[in-house]
């Protein structure tokens, strides 16, 4: 996610049984309390992501025992219900690796310090099942192409599929990421995320906003050998780069919707997909990044072609921003949506609420509340998702509490 720490930037006693790791059949989650059904108005999504990547949100450290894990994920998901939130979307495979029994990556390091070790119970079978009993959606969320926040192949255990295939990786701006151009590797990763829709009752299938890395400066990403051998007919490297992302989102799209129909997919992209100076489609912001030309992800395209059941636009500008207005950005979006059957939901940066390093809009405590009540008066905005869980808890200068005393009153269904 962009604007978290590091590696998220640019930027969820006893072990369980065997059954945690059974798929059960896809059901809306009752919504908890006895006030269930009496005190739901309406169908928003209000959700909350929990990033694990270098222990972000959760669990607070590697090696902590599985009992403390369970009850640090239990206190995350008892907040979401707390604040009246209604999706959790949980970070589990951060680093080519998972936060399951899969049958293709290796257990996640965050969980016990090393890669590859058991933790001693399921991590995202819990969480679906403890989500789910608590009436939150759980949303599984995945990094495709990300294998590492190094660029040491040997420090990763020795079965890591990215060890087995090395022409598989590149490394770039102090990272180790698969290569997206080899149809081998779209497939792979395909693959290995499907084990964890197989296996589990989840809600979505989640990406952000990591396909090609960001643009590092003074570095170049060596795929030339890839496109030598897989771009002839495309123009140039940047639209065969696309048409890269664009497989690999469209492929995910289908086979989902084989594999699991009720089972929704949303991505969670950058804000701007490219400015109004550079295509008059693009949106009235002057972003130093855009998401067509830096990334490679055609993120309005995936949205008019119907690829995606929902979108989370990362807008983490304030309002009045002077590169990227809050309030310029919502209408674009909201427009971009428009008649495509794609829910729009708005990535908010909670985390930047109080933050002492962000501008003065972020001191104030009712900046994000009024970002839901701008957002309020576009039709096609269906809601809301805040980064991350930690900021939830901390709520340092009590903004995520004003969200929820000015907007959040009563209970909500997420959008079906």
């Amino acid at each position: 996610m962009t604007g978290a720490a590091g590696v998220v930037a640019g930027a969820v006693g006893a072990a369980t049984v065997a059954g945690d790791a059974v798929a059960r059949p896809l059901r809306a989650p009752a919504l908890p309390g006895p006030a269930a059904g009496r005190d739901v108005v309406r169908r928003e999504l209000r959700g909350m992501w929990v990033a694990t990547v270098a222990n972000t949100d959760w669990p607070s450290r590697a090696g902590l025992s599985a009992a403390a894990q369970r009850t640090e994920l239990a206190a995350h998901l008892d907040r979401a219900v707390e604040r009246k939130l209604n999706a959790v979307i949980l970070q589990v495979r951060p680093t080519a690796d998972a936060l399951w029994p899969s049958a293709y990556e290796p257990w996640a390091e965050y969980l016990t310090g090393t890669q590859g070790k058991d933790p001693g119970w399921d991590p995202l079978g819990t969480a679906v099942q403890e989500a789910h009993d608590r009436g939150l959606e759980l949303h599984a969320w995945f990094n495709p192409y990300r294998v590492a926040n190094h660029t040491d192949p040997s420090r990763l255990t020795a079965s890591h599929p990215a060890r087995r295939n090395p022409g598989w990786v590149l490394p770039y701006g102090g990272r180790l990421y698969y290569n997206p151009g080899l149809p081998e590797v779209r497939a792979f990763v395909q693959d290995a995320m499907l084990d964890a829709v197989r296996r589990y009752d989840i809600d979505a299938v989640h990406w952000d906003d990591y396909f090609y890395p960001y643009p590092v400066a003074g570095q170049s990403f060596a795929d030339g050998p890839a496109y030598e051998k897989y771009g002839a007919g495309f123009p140039d490297r940047a639209a065969w780069r696309r048409d890269n992302t664009d497989r690999l989102v469209r492929e995910m799209s289908e086979r989902l919707k084989t594999l699991k129909p009720g089972v929704r997919f949303g991505i969670s992209p950058f804000g701007v997909w490219r400015n109004a100076d550079t295509d008059p489609a693009g949106s009235p912001t002057r972003a130093g990044v855009q998401t067509y030309d830096d990334l490679y992800a055609d993120t309005r395209g995936w949205i008019r072609k119907g690829w995606l059941d929902y979108v989370v636009p990362q807008l983490y500008w304030h309002i009045g921003n002077p590169a990227a207005d809050y309030a310029a950005l919502v209408p674009w979006w909201s427009e971009t949506v428009r008649g495509t059957g794609v829910d729009l939901f708005i990535g908010e940066a909670l985390y930047k609420c109080g933050d002492p390093a962000q501008p003065a809009a972020w001191q104030d405590p009712a900046e994000l509340s009024r970002h839901i009540d701008l957002a309020a008066g576009h039709d096609q905005v269906r809601g809301h998702a805040y980064f991350s869980a930690n900021s939830v808890a901390a709520d340092r200068i009590g903004a995520m509490g004003r969200v929820v005393a000015d907007h959040y009153r009563t209970r909500a269904r997420p959008p079906r």
